[in-house]
């Protein structure tokens, strides 16, 4: 079995050791960096078993496979797709991975600001959903919140203003490199933060801070066995970054 990840650029990404560690290097994983996702699709297609999708291809993928999960459907995008009996099976375990790294920090999360309205925070709005959470969402255009809000039956907060929002709990998806929100108040919240090559938010007083590596090792914590049907060793996955 042969498995890969696709996307735009991947250079740099830590998936290659967090799959070499799940199964002790067992089965090769490789980085498909194609510009249009026409390309690594055929790719994927013609040489490996499963693959897992990065930006800018989760929304692509979701067009392309037979069946997807209820999160793949929820957030309109996939990041794991399994080759079984001449079917492509997609999933979208961003969604789990979230879930599973606000559990093992541990404090309870209850209302829950999402920054941004890219891919990122589909997943993350699903996510905090699933823990039970109030969801409010804020981005810069307060139409694609608002757009986002309405989708997903949430409310948003204005970006001018957060410093009225509270929440304890605050999913970060804004990309590396973009500025920090004025007033946004991270001193009561959990934080998590998508963005693991540029992050933003280390060192932030916070409640807690769950970094965007813990968020990629719990996806791929839930999506390893969906590619092999054998359990991944996660013990050496929770420690491979």
């Amino acid at each position: 079995m042969k498995f890969a990840l696709i996307g735009h650029p991947v250079a740099g990404s830590l998936s290659p050791r967090l799959f070499a560690a799940a199964y002790d290097g067992r089965y090769p994983y490789d980085l498909v960096d194609r510009e249009q996702f026409e390309d690594a699709w055929k790719v994927f297609l013609a040489d490996y078993d499963g693959i897992n999708v990065t930006a800018p291809f989760k929304q692509d993928a979701f067009a392309k496979v037979d069946e997807r999960s209820e999160e793949a459907r929820r957030t309109g995008a996939v990041n794991l797709v399994v080759k079984k009996a001449d079917r492509l099976f997609g999933y979208n375990t961003d969604v789990d991975g979230i879930v599973l790294a606000v559990k093992e920090c541990g404090l309870p999360v209850t209302d829950v600001l999402v920054v941004g309205t890219g891919g990122a925070a589909r997943a993350a709005i699903v996510a905090a959903q699933k823990l039970g959470c109030r969801v409010r969402v804020t981005g810069r255009s307060e139409e694609k919140a608002a757009a986002l809000a309405a989708h997903f039956g949430c409310q948003t907060a204005p970006w001018e203003g957060l410093e009225a929002c509270r929440p304890d709990g605050i999913f970060y998806t804004l990309p590396g490199g973009a500025p920090v929100p004025p007033g946004l108040n991270f001193a009561a919240a959990v934080v998590l933060e998508a963005e693991y090559k540029k992050p933003a938010l280390p060192g932030l007083p916070c409640k807690a801070y769950i970094p965007g590596q813990r968020w990629l090792l719990w996806q791929a914590a839930a999506g390893y066995e969906l590619f092999t049907g054998e359990k991944p060793n996660m013990e050496n996955l929770l420690n491979a970054i």
